[in-house]
């Protein structure tokens, strides 16, 4: 949970429980961020320039009150309480479970833009960390789009379907490879269809998932994680060889699912995390 501690013109300190932004900006749910130096990032989401510094629980954000009310506090997910979801966690008698919380319990699901997620994972198709960011940012450079709010040189959004040419994924440059034309169809569908992809947020998980499914380029792997980063359906569980490595040491007889409803989403973060981090 958060609260306010100080609003000034232009900057807002806010103390929030269960959040740290390097095991954030690690756990593979997002793009744009960059490290400037210990516990101070600069963020680039809903087509605005965040900087953000942490000290312990106490966060201080380079925005003013009604921007941090509209933007930021659904954006790192400020009315979800963590605590009691470590809290279930710690009573399970999962003894990976629980070493995995301990390690990562800065985790939070981001509610990030659903156009972002959509585009990032779909470049993140057997593709390294590194390397997609690499190529988002190559994008969002030749697009050369300004941001909304005030932000340092160099700073761009990720453009939306009508904001590049039919051809302008066909680039080496942008470091796509074979992912150039899913990226393609991606926004031309987007184009030809006025509703997508607001219509994805009217659908359940399942049909989210499968929705995304009839793309080229979305697998399961990719769907799960659009609807978990992009959708907030917290009960997505995606399974990349990470996860299924962690299924199968410590789960042979099947993870149980029904146990964490409501928020297995968060499990998976969790043990990703500590799978590659820990």
């Amino acid at each position: 949970m958060s609260g306010f501690l100080l609003s000034l013109k232009g900057t807002m300190q806010v103390k929030i429980q269960n959040m740290d932004l390097s095991q954030i900006a690690d756990s593979g749910q997002c793009f744009r961020w960059n490290r400037l130096n210990e516990g101070v990032y600069e963020i680039i989401a809903f087509d605005r320039y965040l900087k953000i510094e942490q000290n312990g629980s106490v966060f201080n954000f380079s925005c003013n009150e009604d921007e941090w009310k509209e933007v930021w506090a659904s954006y790192f997910d400020a009315g979800t309480d963590y605590a009691a979801i470590g809290k279930r966690i710690e009573g399970s008698g999962d003894t990976y479970l629980k070493e995995a919380y301990a390690h990562g319990s800065g985790i939070r699901i981001l509610r990030q833009d659903l156009w972002e997620v959509i585009v990032s994972f779909i470049i993140s198709q057997n593709n390294n960390i590194k390397r997609i960011r690499g190529s988002i940012e190559a994008i969002c450079d030749k697009a050369a789009l300004p941001l909304l709010n005030d932000a340092p040189a160099g700073k761009y959004r990720l453009p939306g379907p009508f904001d590049v040419a039919e051809d302008f994924f066909i680039d080496r440059e942008l470091g796509l490879g074979y992912r150039d034309e899913y990226l393609t169809k991606m926004y031309e569908y987007a184009r030809m269809s006025d509703s997508f992809p607001d219509k994805l947020k009217l659908l359940d998980n399942k049909g989210a998932f499968n929705e995304l499914k009839s793309f080229k380029g979305i697998g399961d792997k990719v769907a799960n994680c659009i609807c978990l980063f992009g959708l907030h359906h917290i009960d997505a569980f995606p399974i990349d060889t990470h996860i299924k490595q962690i299924l199968n040491a410590h789960y042979p007889g099947g993870f149980d699912f029904e146990r964490y409803k409501g928020y297995a989403g968060i499990i998976q973060q969790y043990m990703f995390n500590y799978k590659l981090n820990g």
